[in-house]
């Protein structure tokens, strides 16, 4: 039961990341009126929830090196930092970013726990934040006007058009739901996961570990946020920067998607590197910045007519305070946590000697 309760911060994270980036897969398509609500929440549920636990693990790693949260208490606080952060801004309507605040909450574990933050992983994740909406501005340019082409050439009429516009858009959200679930469990679970409390289960002859548990544990509460409470963030994103069409919709959900595999990929990261080329990193990137990017090149493909740079303004200010808000409320909690409640949040110097130990001792020689 204690267990249970130290996980509610990163349940609370998973809904409140399925309320705010999840509604990024589907925004376009509901905000066109393409999609009906509830058929978008269905296929974004179930394609979210087996992204996250057949290929999480990849970008979890990164977030690891960021910071090693050592003690479940300390977990809990850190994910239930960033998803007060990430609450907060869905309130205000905002598609803030999971991903920047999971970060500046570890930041502020680390700050709290007097450990060193690793620059390199830091500026890697950050970078993706200036990457990922340029990469997918660049997508939906090249896409639009593939797609413009190609509606002169084969001159497809209005009514077939809109049925295979409709059809395209729960296709590529699936696509899309099932890269953020890969991508994003990170945000959810990741801080979990060098303390997962679970043992392995055998199901069927299949080894489910305790990693895999806790990101169906995570896919299942990004689930029930995009049932609770997405609507309201997915009409922001659909109507808030760019007015689309149910095509630009279409092309929108595609680039976003292809930029949340690109960076959540092991396979492709693997055949990269077999090849002799530089591979993507695998980080946890922030599906608000590149749906708002892959909006942004619609825009920027009409002349950057449009484009209403007040929205984009008021979304930006969030992604720029996300971090640090975020790092605040970590760090505030973790004094509050250990010394107001007595739960360790931060293993001691004895407690890590005793393990290295204890590890050491167990490695076979020979």
């Amino acid at each position: 039961m204690l267990i249970m309760l130290f996980l509610s911060s990163g349940i609370f994270l998973g809904w409140s990341l399925g309320a705010n980036d999840a509604s990024n897969i589907f925004g376009t398509a509901v905000g066109t009126r393409m999609v009906k609500f509830y058929t978008a929440a269905i296929v974004a549920s179930v394609f979210v929830i087996l992204g996250a636990v057949i290929s999480g693990a990849g970008t979890t790693h990164t977030l690891g090196k960021l910071g090693a949260v050592d003690m479940i208490a300390g977990a809990f606080m850190v994910a239930l930092a960033a998803a007060i952060t990430v609450f907060w801004m869905t309130k205000l309507s905002l598609p803030v970013s999971t991903s920047q605040a999971i970060v500046g909450a570890i930041v502020g574990w680390n700050i709290f726990a007097g450990k060193e933050t690793d620059i390199a992983a830091l500026t890697k994740i950050a970078s993706t934040w200036v990457m990922s909406p340029i990469l997918a501005a660049g997508f939906s340019l090249v896409l639009f006007f593939i797609a413009k082409k190609g509606m002169e050439i084969w001159k497809i009429h209005i009514f077939r058009l809109d049925a295979y516009t409709r059809i395209g858009l729960i296709v590529v959200g699936a696509f899309g739901a099932y890269s953020l679930g890969a991508n994003n469990i990170a945000n959810v679970m990741g801080v979990f996961v060098s303390v997962a409390p679970f043992d392995t289960l055998d199901i069927f002859g299949f080894d489910f570990n305790g990693v895999e548990q806790l990101f169906l544990l995570g896919g299942l509460a990004i689930a029930v946020g995009i049932f609770t409470y997405s609507k309201r963030v997915m009409l922001t994103v659909g109507e808030g920067v760019v007015k689309l069409t149910p095509q630009t919709a279409l092309i929108v959900v595609l680039s976003q998607a292809l930029v949340l595999f690109l960076f959540a990929s092991k396979g492709l990261e693997t055949w990269l590197l077999a090849h002799n080329l530089p591979a993507i990193p695998l980080v946890p990137v922030s599906s608000s910045q590149v749906v708002i990017g892959s909006i942004l090149g619609i825009g920027l493909a009409h002349g950057g007519r449009g484009i209403r740079f007040r929205a984009l303004g008021r979304i930006a200010s969030g992604w720029v305070t996300t971090p640090i808000i975020a790092a605040v409320i970590s760090f505030i909690s973790l004094f509050f946590l250990q010394n107001v409640f007595d739960q360790q949040v931060v293993k001691s110097i004895n407690q890590t000697k005793i393990q290295n130990n204890i590890s050491v001792e167990f490695i076979p020689h020979g």
